[in-house]
């Protein structure tokens, strides 16, 4: 049991994490696009309207990216990312 729940603690912190580190880069995006365009930082930007070809995969690039910069940190060890990256890829 104890195991089972340090897996699952460690899934919890692995996901807050990847989601915080996530949404500090689209925040950071924003404001340098905004800067390039002359904009304040929170006004809305202008978007393409192009559905991608494939959303599984955009998330998948995304989740990948994420778990990247979390092995990045020293959040994750090469094995845990490896064993992450594995699963997601099976999915």
């Amino acid at each position: 049991m104890p195991g089972l729940i340090r897996g699952v603690a460690r899934t919890a912190v692995v996901a807050g994490t990847a989601t915080a580190v996530s949404n500090r880069v689209t925040r950071r995006q924003q404001g340098r696009w905004a800067a390039q365009e002359g904009f304040g930082a929170y006004s809305p930007q202008p978007r393409a309207v192009a559905e991608p070809a494939a959303p599984d995969m955009t998330d998948k690039i995304e989740q990948l990216r994420q778990l990247g910069e979390l092995r990045t940190q020293g959040v994750l060890t090469e094995a845990e990312f490896e064993e992450q990256k594995r699963r997601l890829l099976q999915a």
